[in-house]
Formats: C-alpha cells, sequence, structure tokens
C-alpha cells in the first residue's frame, strides 16, 4: 500500500476538490455571474477570462490574419467560426484542485511555498495552449469543438496536471526531504 499511498491521496484529492468545486460555484454559461456560497466572485473570473482572450487573440494573430475579437471574451474568423472564452474556461478550477493536492501531499512547507505558485503558472500557460490550439482547429472545423474541449483537451489538461506533480513528488519533495536528512543531526 505504502508506494501507492501518494498517488491516493492525488486522486482522493482530485475527486474531492473538483466535486467541491462543482457543488460550491455556480456560474451561468453566459459570463453573468459567478456565485460561492452566495458570494459574487465574478471579477476575477472575468478578468481572467479576458486576459485569456487577449493572449489567445495574439498567439492566433501570429498564424492567421482570418481572427478578429468582437467584444472582450470572443474571437471570430472570417470563415464563420467563433469561440467565446467564459469564466469557465479559466483556468481558476484547475489551480484550485493543483493548491488542494499539494495541500494533502506529504512533503515540507519550503518546497510547497514556491511549487503551488509555479503549478499556478504551468496550469495558466496549459490552459492557454489548450485554447490556442482548439481555436486554430475550429477555424476550418468548428464540428470538432465538442470533442476537442469536452474530450480531448480536458483530459490532456489533469494528465499534465499529474506529470506535474510527479515532478514535485518524485524530484522536488524528494530532494528536500534528502537535504533536510543530510542535516538532520540524529
Amino acid at each position: 500500500m505504502q508506494p501507492y499511498k501518494d498517488i491516493i491521496i492525488f486522486v482522493i484529492m482530485l475527486l474531492l476538490s473538483n466535486y467541491f468545486w462543482k457543488y460550491t460555484v455556480m456560474g451561468e454559461e453566459n459570463g453573468l455571474a459567478v456565485m460561492w456560497f452566495g458570494l459574487d466572485i465574478t471579477a476575477p473570473f472575468e478578468w481572467l477570462a479576458e486576459l485569456t482572450t487577449n493572449i489567445v487573440y495574439w498567439l492566433v494573430s501570429l498564424f492567421r490574419d482570418t481572427i478578429y475579437q468582437t467584444d472582450a471574451i470572443t474571437l471570430r474568423f472570417t470563415s464563420g467560426s467563433s469561440t467565446h472564452i467564459v469564466w469557465a474556461c479559466t483556468p481558476l478550477k484547475q489551480a484550485f484542485i493543483w493548491f488542494c493536492i499539494l495541500l494533502a501531499t506529504p512533503g515540507d512547507w519550503k518546497s510547497k511555498l514556491w511549487f503551488v505558485p509555479f503549478g499556478w503558472l504551468c496550469i495558466f500557460v496549459i490552459n492557454i495552449l489548450r485554447i490556442f490550439a482548439i481555436t486554430l482547429f475550429i477555424e476550418f472545423h468548428p464540428e470538432w469543438f465538442e470533442i476537442l474541449h469536452t474530450y480531448i483537451f480536458k483530459y490532456l489538461f489533469y494528465g499534465l496536471m499529474f506529470l506535474l506533480w510527479v515532478w514535485y513528488v518524485e524530484r522536488i519533495r524528494s530532494t528536500s526531504r534528502l537535504s533536510a536528512s543530510d542535516t538532520d543531526p540524529a
């Protein structure tokens, strides 16, 4: 059981934090309001959705001159395909899940203190690349959106989070434990 302890913790925390989020953070698909236990938490979601839209627009513009931004969260191609980057497209849920997983994973606080924000940065970049790829694909194949968004890139995103966690467990935490035992006088 011991070799699987970390993986069991990862899976349990992934599921618990995902379900906690799913049943406590409520938002409308059109992005009008995001609520958490009755509190309006829309502002950070709106800000991050707009930032994500701007970055994805800039990235796609590097490869295509057929895209334009119609409003703060909408990208449209001259082909007629478009995408809306709504509150649920932000990586805040994954950042929350990442925090919960790292909090529950055994390890010293010094390594977690820098690796949690490092993970958040990686999650933000992965999310940008995910939306960028989906946006590029849907220019000529808008019918691919559902399979790309709901299945392929969603699970790829969580797979990359898992690999980041494995890196923490195998390299960062292990190194921290080794250096702590080197200084231990006992």
